[in-house]
């Protein structure tokens, strides 16, 4: 149990890091539109592209991943985070930037597939929505930890120094992920005689269970991240929050969820992947309205909106994640998520771009139109909490 306990608190760490690298992007949203000169359609395509790459990375990955230790898979996943994080950082116009941070999309969003898959390789599913629950507290030490960090960091240092600190942590993370991951090739044995790699991508479509659940994940996606590229920019333009102040929502939140996303987990065990889910994703609903339809008011209102939905929002991704990695067995587990994996950052790619083409910049400097984006979101969310109740487990 110790030794499992310790597994999974370094995938969350891996996951924090790359986690907080992704994030760290909205809250600096109005600091990047001012040093880069850029509109909010040139700001939604810095968040777009690393989910762009991360889609076309695991398309590839899908097809190869199940045939490698997925320790030796995570590793060098992470040797190319770290390099392309660095890089991000040295980046000396709006340009280069995207470049480096599409290669970082590439590398992290891949991770993210091969942290889930071990995690179902190594947890039993009595067990799995607990564990996913720990791992996924990584979304919550960033917001708490992470986030408000590199707030601080960009606002006293400039916006390169938060990329340069999570380059240096991710080193001292890759030596613990080295010395804790064990190699993980049951897989690859159970494997034998696979199918091609074109072979394998044809097998998930035809399947009616992963369809199924890659349709999910596609919806829960539009009616998760469509709002969430602008949430601390609207806060900042339209509420009034200062820069520092900007922090305060992520850490709020992250505390508030720090302590849940295990309890979901266990909840989500005991009564039901499909029934918590569709429970919080009911009041999800409600945090949307509220958010995309905030009024200008004072800085304490506007964090219980977002608090709340930090708090719904982890509430039904941790059995949406534990649901999809049931659908398939083993052997195949690791293409799959890697599928998975790529149909979300398509799907976040997709939705902070379409976001960024209904926001407009009003005359005053303030975004117009979030509204739009929430109705989008609260659709979406209502698909998947109908699709939820669809999915097989497998295993």
């Amino acid at each position: 149990m110790k030794s499992e306990r310790l597994l999974l608190w370094t995938l969350a760490l891996v996951q924090f890091t790359h986690i907080v690298d992704f994030m760290i992007i909205m809250p600096l949203g109005s600091q990047f539109m001012k040093i880069f000169d850029i509109n909010p359609r040139a700001f939604s395509l810095m968040v777009s592209v690393y989910a762009l790459f991360a889609f076309i990375a695991n398309l590839f990955s899908a097809a190869y991943i199940d045939r490698f230790d997925r320790r030796k898979a995570l590793l060098w996943l992470y040797v190319g985070f770290t390099l392309a994080t660095v890089a991000c950082a040295l980046a000396p116009n709006y340009w280069v930037f995207l470049i480096f941070r599409g290669m970082t999309g590439a590398f992290g969003g891949t991770l993210g597939a091969v942290i889930l898959a071990i995690v179902g390789d190594v947890i039993p599913l009595e067990r799995r929505g607990r564990a996913v629950g720990w791992v996924m507290m990584a979304f919550s030490a960033a917001s708490i930890a992470g986030v408000p960090a590199g707030i601080f960091l960009a606002a006293s240092l400039g916006w390169r120094a938060p990329f340069l600190t999570i380059g240096l942590f991710s080193l001292i993370v890759f030596g613990l992920a080295w010395y804790v991951i064990p190699s993980i090739q049951a897989h690859v044995r159970a494997a034998e005689g696979r199918p091609s790699p074109l072979q394998l991508l044809t097998n998930i479509f035809r399947d009616a269970n992963q369809r199924m659940a890659l349709l999910f994940t596609l919806t829960l996606m539009l009616g998760h991240f469509t709002i969430i590229p602008f949430i601390a920019p609207y806060m900042q333009l339209n509420i009034g929050f200062s820069n520092h102040q900007v922090g305060y929502i992520y850490t709020l939140g992250g505390l508030l969820t720090v302590g849940l996303l295990p309890l979901f987990g266990r909840l989500s065990d005991r009564l039901g992947h499909a029934k918590v889910f569709t429970f919080m994703s009911f009041f999800a609903l409600f945090s949307i309205f509220a958010i995309t339809n905030l009024p200008p008011t004072s800085i304490g209102v506007a964090l219980l909106a977002t608090s709340s939905f930090f708090i719904v929002a982890s509430g039904r991704n941790v059995p949406a994640t534990t649901l999809s990695t049931a659908v398939v067995k083993p052997e195949n587990r690791g293409s799959f998520m890697s599928m998975r994996q790529s149909v979300n950052e398509m799907a976040l790619a997709g939705s902070s771009f379409l976001a960024g083409m209904i926001i407009v910049e009003r005359p005053d400097g303030s975004l117009g139109n979030y509204h739009y984006v929430g109705y989008l979101a609260i659709l979406m969310s209502m698909l998947a909490m109908g699709l939820a109740w669809r999915l097989r487990a497998e295993h």
